[in-house]
């Protein structure tokens, strides 16, 4: 099972260029929800407005590749903004996960190929995602493991994970059984994962490698410099502080929840 193509057979029933237009499909919905969504946003255009208006000192040629580097290795490929180990594994195993499942499953739809390798990556890959998505879902989430809150608790901030999840889930399920039932399920989670980018959380991981280049670029050329010192002797930022009894507390008040885990419900 694990070293079979299941597009390979399913092409028996199912014409195979039916199912690589579908995958080009997908792909349109991705470029295309993400383009709206910058759009709407309007993503890029604060983005290149707020790069116009710093005026740091010039970095050269080599700083900004350096930088580029850095951003790559640090924020995207280790997802370095996490400081939660627990929550850092999982994205990862998540992240890794869905792209190894994802490129396995184009190269065995237009291939058709029998070897058995991208067979056993797209069962890694998505065996990845079901173990980060699953532990991130029922024990890692903020609401779940903090403040008590059910794991079976919906809201559309959630659409991206669930429909990965489902679409996963189905998709290794309709593998191992075959069933046409589950096969039709998989594609149905696959267009709401792929088709709902401009409502959920998909096109973060094309903004977020922008965002921390933009960050780190800014401590460079010392423009995050002009960003103001956070005190608690300026009233107005004092005013800002949600919970009035912390409004007279000083700026550093020690590890609070990092101490210990947040489970005092």
């Amino acid at each position: 099972m694990f070293a079979i193509n299941p597009f390979a057979a399913l092409s028996t029933s199912i014409s195979p260029a039916v199912m690589q237009g579908f995958v080009l499909v997908m792909i349109a919905l991705v470029a295309a929800g993400t383009l709206f969504d910058i759009v709407h946003k309007g993503s890029a255009k604060y983005f290149f407005s707020n790069w116009a208006r710093k005026k740091g000192k010039p970095l050269g040629g080599g700083d900004l590749a350096s930088i580029a580097v850095r951003t790559a290795v640090v924020d995207v490929l280790a997802s370095g903004e996490f400081c939660n180990a627990r929550r850092r594994v999982a994205h990862l195993l998540t992240m890794y996960g869905f792209v190894l499942h994802v490129v396995a499953t184009i190269v065995m739809v237009f291939s058709l190929s029998s070897d058995s390798m991208w067979a056993h990556l797209w069962w890694i890959g998505g065996i990845m995602v079901l173990v980060g998505g699953y532990w991130f879902w029922f024990f890692i989430r903020v609401d779940v493991a903090a403040e008590g809150g059910s794991p079976f608790r919906v809201m559309r901030a959630d659409l991206f994970i669930l429909s990965l999840l489902a679409s996963v889930t189905l998709g290794l399920l309709w593998a191992w059984s075959q069933s046409m039932v589950l096969f039709g399920l998989y594609i149905i989670a696959t267009t709401v994962l792929f088709g709902s980018v401009p409502w959920s959380k998909f096109a973060h991981m094309f903004f977020k490698p922008a965002a921390a280049f933009e960050k780190r670029v800014s401590e460079a050329n010392g423009t995050n410099q002009n960003l103001p010192e956070l005190s608690r002797d300026d009233p107005e930022q004092q005013a800002r502080h949600s919970m009035e009894l912390l409004r007279d507390a000083p700026m550093d008040m020690g590890l609070g929840i990092k101490r210990e885990a947040p489970r005092h419900y």
